[in-house]
């Protein structure tokens, strides 16, 4: 397994390279593309990207935790979390890369 990360630079520089657009048009658009996403999650839209997965936000309830070194009962309170549901299209890609 690799330890790059894609950056928004890497998409970037693949959408100058791939559409021909200027560095600076490319990096706009990869900017715009991922705030028009943003915006849409924290309006808690469901945001879903054909053969690549759908990102949706979860209102989780507040709840009793506990620490596990003292046994100490501490309140959880209520949040919301990004979840990500790969499309199966990706999941087969991925699981392809797996077999060396």
């Amino acid at each position: 397994m690799t330890d790059k990360t894609l950056t928004r630079m890497d998409l970037a520089d693949a959408v100058h390279s791939q559409v021909g657009l200027s560095r600076n048009d490319s990096a706009d658009l990869v900017e715009s593309v991922l705030s028009h996403v943003s915006d849409a999650l924290v309006a808690g839209e469901t945001v879903k990207i054909s053969s690549f997965g759908t990102f949706s936000v979860r209102e989780k309830a507040a709840r009793v935790g506990r620490n596990p070194k003292t046994g100490e009962e501490v309140p959880i309170h209520p949040r919301r979390v990004l979840t990500f549901r790969p499309s199966h299209l990706m999941k087969d890609r991925v699981a392809a890369g797996n077999k060396s």
